[in-house]
């Protein structure tokens, strides 16, 4: 009996451990500028052993001085019927269009909603990696 309480105990450990490190990885370009808009590309890969239903982010283009000089919000996986889920172990990109006449030094994003398979919501804080 001890024995297999230390199995359940070590098998819960490492089902925990590939949970912990699930997550949606995020690669941001450096924004690129083109008259009064400036492209923001997103490079997405989805970690977790579930499809991600959806995700909701605004990028913020930060300006001299620290500023926010521009700002969009968008559904960059899924949330629209014409827009796809990420299955496990998929990558895919998207590309943040915003409007701006100043100049952009650097770029932020926040997460506000990761939806996973049934409608299960990831924590948008802690299950996103930022590249």
């Amino acid at each position: 009996m001890h024995t297999k309480l230390k199995l359940v105990l070590t098998m819960s450990l490492v089902c925990f451990g590939a949970l912990a490190n699930a997550a949606l990885s995020v690669k941001l370009d450096k924004p690129k500028t083109t008259g009064s808009k400036t492209v923001v590309k997103l490079t997405l890969k989805n970690t977790f052993t579930e499809k991600i239903e959806g995700a909701r982010a605004t990028v913020f283009l930060i300006g001299e001085q620290d500023k926010v000089v521009g700002q969009r919000t968008a559904w960059i996986i899924g949330g629209e019927p014409d827009k796809p889920a990420l299955k496990p172990d998929a990558t895919t990109t998207y590309n943040f269009v915003i409007d701006t006449d100043k100049t952009v030094t650097s770029t932020r994003i926040v997460f506000a909603r990761i939806i996973l398979e049934n409608g299960k919501l990831a924590d948008a804080k802690k299950d996103v990696q930022i590249e």
